[in-house]
């Protein structure tokens, strides 16, 4: 199982060079909820530049994010990118900053009062962590759970870039699109919208319908509100605002299943079918792309707006000299992709499956780049976020409520700690840092525990209730210390509180 180191340069051109084309075709028809006719580009004066698209500037700057702290990124990190340098204050883009200025950090800064948390802003930047992760699903879903939870935390846009990205890193082994598909479903829980609208898409194609009629059976089982527009001919058929990625995704799919190895025929019918039209085909030319190469994109689609890139929602001047720390070009961005993907292929000691020697694909097992538990390893901690230290982890669950706190009122937080250091034993002092006067927490304060190291024991879970008499600010900070006996070691796992006294249930759970 391995991947010439020229092919893979090919196949990561292709796939940047696929999503420039796809955005482009796609661009002046997004959102609107209708059949398309479209052939080939309609724009008039694209002059050798593709059209400025954001399912491309956000994985540019997870590019420089990687270059500038390496390949332990996390949403941590990312969370601190995007309130510098994410412009737009719309949808969930918008959302994601208003929490996280609030102190709330990932995935709560997704959840949160989020209406788009279910829409298309994550999985159409899938790309970057495949091609860093080339034939590893479960790397690339890892990066891609980081990403996606800034701004869609437990919705269904956190599962669709999942899929999209472990199908993406699979693509770089073998080309079969449906047990691509299935590497990808195998990642997300089988129960959910993305997975049931991607199944949608393949028996549709299996029955032999039209990718029309797929079309519509896919909008009539999965469509949501498409930002309020009504369907022509069925205006009773609008969904809820807000509920997108699951039918787009299955668009993405029907482009691909459709187009087969044609790939203007790929690029043209994802367009057609109308809704997030430029994302569907833009992600759906990326993943033709890598399966076969930027050699195999018809030159036609390439003359019209060349190798360049075009930016529309970075923050240019603090990025360099008005964004010149970003690549200028697709062929730019594809090496300096590459040198973070050899990279972690020689930390992960998987550079066997990029050598100078021919590839060969043709005894790629499928269940090697399965996930075996639906992912849940991945996105299993969508309640709160995940604190990574040296030796260990700490997991934080708010409950169903979030971050709410009330007066007078309990408050439950579930903390979980792991050691994840081979088999060494520790004894854990925990000690709580409350807001201030008029705070508690039960059972205690201070804590005391023993943990075994990786594979003796099973994480350490503690359940603290916060009282507070009246809560005064905004937003209110807790911090647990954890600090190891005999050890330098000191953990600091902040807990954030939001006022919830003017707010009720229905009005904070707003997309469902």
């Amino acid at each position: 199982m391995k991947l010439n180191q020229d092919d893979y340069r090919d196949k990561v051109l292709g796939c940047w060079l696929g999503k420039n084309v796809g955005g482009t075709l796609g661009a002046p028809f997004e959102w609107i909820r209708q059949v398309n006719n479209v052939s080939f580009y309609v724009q008039e004066n694209l002059n050798g530049q593709p059209m400025p698209n954001d399912d491309l500037d956000i994985q540019l700057l997870w590019l420089c994010a990687l270059e500038e702290k390496g390949l332990r990124l996390n949403a941590h990190q990312l969370a601190e990118y995007w309130c510098l340098y994410v412009t737009p204050h719309w949808a969930e883009y918008g959302t994601a900053k208003i929490n996280m200025r609030q102190g709330l950090q990932p995935p709560l800064s997704g959840t949160y009062l989020n209406a788009f948390k279910h829409s298309c802003g994550s999985y159409i930047r899938s790309e970057i962590w495949a091609c860093i992760a080339p034939g590893l699903p479960r790397i690339a879903a890892r990066y891609a759970y980081e990403d996606a939870i800034l701004d869609h935390g437990n919705g269904e846009g956190t599962y669709a870039e999942i899929f999209m990205a472990a199908l993406e890193s699979a693509a770089f082994l073998m080309s079969d699109l449906r047990r691509l598909i299935e590497i990808g479903l195998s990642y997300i829980p089988a129960g959910c919208g993305v997975a049931k609208a991607a199944g949608t898409a393949l028996e549709c194609f299996d029955r032999g319908l039209t990718w029309k009629e797929a079309r519509e059976e896919i909008l009539r089982l999965h469509g949501g509100g498409t930002l309020g527009m009504p369907y022509p001919g069925n205006p009773n058929l609008t969904g809820v605002m807000g509920y997108d990625v699951p039918s787009n995704i299955a668009l993405t799919l029907v482009g691909l299943l459709y187009g087969r190895e044609d790939f203007g025929q790929v690029q043209c019918i994802a367009v057609n079918c109308g809704e997030d039209t430029d994302c569907t085909a833009a992600t759906a030319g990326s993943v033709w792309g890598i399966i076969h190469g930027a050699k195999a994109i018809p030159q036609k689609w390439i003359d019209p707006i060349g190798h360049g890139i075009k930016t529309v929602c970075l923050n240019l001047g603090d990025l360099g000299t008005f964004g010149d720390q970003l690549p200028q070009t697709v062929d730019e961005l594809t090496d300096r992709t590459l040198r973070i993907g050899r990279l972690l292929l020689l930390t992960h000691r998987a550079e066997n499956l990029c050598s100078a020697e021919p590839t060969q694909l043709a005894d790629v097992e499928i269940g090697a780049l399965k996930s075996d538990d639906e992912g849940r390893s991945i996105w299993g901690g969508m309640n709160g976020p995940r604190y990574d230290f040296d030796c260990f982890s700490v997991q934080v669950d708010y409950g169903e409520e979030g971050p709410l706190i009330r007066d007078g009122q309990p408050k439950v937080v579930t903390v979980k700690i792991e050691n994840r250091y081979k088999k060494i034993q520790s004894n854990l002092s925990l000690h709580w840092y409350l807001p201030g006067e008029g705070w508690r927490v039960a059972p205690s304060a201070d804590g005391y525990a023993m943990s075994f190291g990786w594979r003796l024991s099973k994480p350490l879970t503690f359940q603290y209730t916060f009282t507070a008499e009246r809560v005064a600010r905004s937003t209110s900070r807790a911090v647990l210390e954890i600090t190891i006996e005999g050890r330098p070691t000191a953990m600091y796992v902040p807990i954030t509180l939001l006022n919830g006294n003017h707010v009720t249930m229905e009005n904070a759970s707003l997309a469902g």
